[in-house]
């Protein structure tokens, strides 16, 4: 006769509640919203990693001493955001996509960080030049006016997402080595961060040059997004093309209707 070793109670979210600490029942800031930060904390962190299960929803009322109605609105929260995925029959996990806002004027690094990703870059060329045709006409430049050029594979953690080919005029960067990890951060502080963009997004495959530096196939789906940021007074200050895997980004937006 086989013995059988009752299974202990499960306890899904114990560590991570302790972690990300208790709700304020007392908060003007309604209790979902409470919820939305305290997962959106363990999720940057990484106490949430890519992919992991949330536990059911009745075990996240449980935990955080809520309704789950109040969990079910902050999921909702979480997966109109692209920070969860609900898979049918399955729940909630930490999405390993990432999903863009195409209507937000975010950096790379910004978007990874956000989601508990460490962004980095491996360079594959830093240039001082003039603007060619292409960049005159889309800068709204003369031509021989001096640019920046940066190039590089984007990564969130160890995976290749995207190349990016950046053309910024010179006057807006003390230098090149100015920018280190972020191009919008070296921007801010010399106060030339874009604020606004126009944005075109092109599906395109994958040539055998570009899938080597991404780790993909020659012929994959890929997206490239062209952006043209500009400055509150209007003059176009970047010019950009990038080249993402289709099987890692997904880019999103909001539509309303004209009334």
């Amino acid at each position: 006769m086989v013995d059988l070793i009752p299974e202990e109670p499960y306890q899904p979210m114990t560590s991570l509640a302790k972690a990300v600490g208790p709700l304020d029942q007392q908060s003007n800031l309604p209790l979902y919203q409470q919820l939305q930060r305290a997962l959106r904390r363990a999720i940057e962190s990484r106490l949430l990693g890519p992919d992991d299960a949330l536990p059911a929803e009745r075990d996240l009322a449980t935990d955080f001493a809520v309704s789950r109605i109040t969990v079910r609105k902050a999921l909702d929260g979480l997966v109109a955001e692209g920070l969860l995925v609900r898979r049918q029959g399955s729940g909630n996990f930490v999405s390993a996509r990432v999903e863009k806002n195409f209507a937000m004027l975010t950096s790379f690094s910004e978007d990874m960080r956000a989601r508990g990703r460490t962004p980095r870059s491996v360079w594959l060329k830093r240039a001082a030049g003039t603007v060619t045709p292409e960049e005159a006409l889309a800068l709204r430049l003369s031509p021989g006016t001096p640019v920046y050029r940066f190039n590089r594979i984007r990564y969130a953690d160890d995976a290749p997402m995207a190349l990016e080919y950046a053309t910024i005029v010179a006057s807006a960067l003390p230098s090149l080595e100015a920018v280190d990890t972020s191009l919008y951060e070296a921007l801010e502080r010399t106060a030339h961060r874009p604020v606004r963009a126009l944005q075109r997004l092109r599906a395109v495959l994958l040539t055998g040059d570009q899938a080597e530096l991404l780790k993909a196939k020659t012929g994959d789906a890929g997206l490239l997004v062209e952006r043209l940021g500009s400055l509150p007074d209007g003059r176009a200050i970047e010019f950009s093309q990038s080249y993402y895997r289709g099987d890692t980004y997904d880019f999103v937006a909001e539509l309303s209707a004209l009334t």
